[in-house]
């Protein structure tokens, strides 16, 4: 990644930015009308917040040498019960990876993508989950994620 890029964790002040992304990451993947993607960033809000103030998200930021944010990833321990793969009763849940378009390209989404990784090493998590857009897939098989059977039921 080039040197013109700096990385830092997200704050409570941050939210704004964090509801920016996330809109405009399922916004791109045609994922919603206007009405369902302000729907969504408005339950969204008071749920990162929460989540935030708890230390069960925590977020990371990347700006440019001007101090824009240019992109952006969450990471949400959730609670689950522990399995094989798993047995610390969170999960590690790897969300809201976004680049703003014209940073694309530079090594962006992997440097927050590993630093996510380093963390949850760091804390001792033996697992990673998230869900893959067609964009990010390559980003994330390049680091070692694999699909898994998860299978939904929309109702």
């Amino acid at each position: 990644m080039s040197e013109c890029y700096t990385l830092r964790p997200a704050t409570l002040d941050d939210v704004p930015t964090i509801l920016h992304q996330r809109r405009a990451m399922f916004a791109e993947m045609g994922s919603g009308t206007n009405e369902q993607l302000d729907a969504m960033t408005s339950a969204f809000a008071p749920w990162v917040r929460e989540k935030m103030a708890q230390g069960r998200y925590r977020g990371w930021l990347v700006l440019d040498t001007s101090g824009a944010i240019v992109g952006g990833a969450g990471l949400w321990l959730m609670e689950w019960p522990p399995t094989v793969l798993e047995p610390n009763p969170l999960r590690a849940y790897m969300l809201n990876v976004y680049t703003e378009p014209d940073h694309r390209r530079h090594g962006i989404a992997h440097l927050l993508t590993e630093t996510i990784i380093t963390w949850c090493r760091a804390n001792a998590y033996h697992l990673l989950v998230l869900h893959a857009s067609d964009a990010g897939r390559p980003v994330y098989e390049s680091l070692g994620f694999r699909l898994s059977n998860e299978m939904r039921l929309v109702l």
